[in-house]
């Protein structure tokens, strides 16, 4: 799925045009960015968290040549799925309180 189909399932689902579709969706992504950017966790509940995580300054090595080097610290985003979202991926039922996903 891409962003143009998320843009087609508002579009038909919620009954808005599709240029209003498209709007609200790269709305909902620009305030995540923004507050990732921000260093703020994102909590979907049902979905799941992204967080900004520090990675410290280790040694690691070329695989080619197996030379050390240094690995820079740097920030990377993770996600950690809601159990609700493990539970789809895996076949398994949601609780009974879900919406469907048709």
């Amino acid at each position: 799925m891409i962003k143009a189909d998320l843009v087609d399932t508002v579009y038909q689902k919620v009954g808005l045009s599709r240029n209003e579709a498209a709007h609200i969706v790269e709305v909902i992504f620009s305030v995540m960015k923004e507050a990732l950017r921000n260093g703020e966790d994102v909590q979907v509940v049902g979905f799941g968290n992204f967080k900004i995580r520090q990675k410290r300054t280790r040694v690691g090595r070329n695989p080619k040549t197996g030379e050390e080097i240094m690995i820079t610290s740097r920030k990377v985003l993770t996600f950690k799925p809601s159990r609700n979202l493990r539970d789809i991926a895996n076949g398994k039922v949601g609780r009974p309180h879900e919406a469907p996903l048709a």
